[in-house]
């Protein structure tokens, strides 16, 4: 499906049908890496209508010269929330740089969502700022490794920290399948001239008081998790948990935790909806 906002034709899909869901893949993947960590979890779920859109620059929708910040980004996924699903609540997972942008929603529209999940949230934008964890491999399988390209085995290695063959094929389907459409020159621009929001985004005028799930990898070297722990405050109804043996793709990694405390946030969203209104 396509949206239309401005001259940006957006790519998106629609599983299912009831609560709104918005999936925010990270920086340089697409939609696959939400769509393949979470569809199997709504296997077990109904009433959830999970939405997945490609952002500019990754996957099928076209980077534009005129989204040069992620002011822009955001602005745009605002607009195309107000086309897809109009004056409706609705819940948002972002996962590293989706993360950051879920947050800007939570910011500018705090009365539209019902519910968050962070996923190896990017908390500061800035790299030569964040705390990070050193890097530590706890299992690598030379024979795999060896049968991949270099590319392959530099994607894989770089943000993996259980390389097995398993992890491997999940992260081929759902992480480098997007990695590999990128459109490199976009991302590296913005990364490099607007990359962090023109505002503090988790200075929030009040605390965001519904059901929140907040994960981290423990060997996570792209965001690290210490600094996740700066905006806990925000969030006083959040699951807050760091997961060991797993990196930036924890949702591999850590796959049944990851289900098992997704499904539990999601029976807290779906306790608060009984009793709340689900349109603004």
């Amino acid at each position: 499906m396509i949206c239309q906002v401005n001259d940006l034709a957006i790519y998106y899909e629609v599983h299912g049908d009831g609560i709104p869901i918005l999936m925010l893949h990270g920086f340089y993947p697409d939609h696959h890496l939400m769509k393949g960590c979470m569809e199997p979890i709504f296997d077990k779920q109904s009433g959830w209508k999970r939405i997945y859109l490609d952002l500019p620059g990754m996957g099928q929708t076209k980077g534009k010269d005129w989204i040069d910040s992620s002011d822009k980004m955001l602005k745009i996924i605002l607009e195309f929330v107000e086309q897809v699903i109009p004056r409706q609540k609705f819940l948002i997972v972002g996962e590293s740089y989706g993360a950051y942008l879920a947050r800007g929603i939570v910011y500018t529209k705090p009365a539209s969502v019902d519910g968050m999940c962070l996923l190896c949230p990017l908390i500061v934008a800035d790299v030569n700022k964040r705390t990070l964890p050193h890097p530590l491999i706890l299992l690598r399988d030379e024979e795999l490794l060896s049968r991949l390209s270099e590319y392959e085995a530099n994607e894989f290695r770089s943000i993996t920290v259980v390389q097995n063959h398993r992890n491997w094929e999940k992260f081929r389907d759902h992480v480098l399948v997007g990695l590999k459409v990128a459109d490199s020159e976009f991302l590296e621009r913005l990364r490099k001239n607007g990359y962090e929001f023109s505002f503090a985004v988790d200075p929030l005028e009040k605390p965001f008081e519904k059901p929140t799930l907040i994960l981290m990898g423990r060997q996570d070297t792209s965001v690290g998790y210490r600094d996740a722990w700066d905006i806990i405050e925000n969030y006083p109804r959040a699951t807050f948990a760091i997961l060991d043996k797993a990196g930036h793709n924890l949702q591999i990694e850590q796959e049944r935790l990851f289900e098992e405390l997704v499904l539990e946030w999601l029976e807290r969203v779906k306790a608060e909806s009984r009793v709340a209104p689900s349109t603004i």
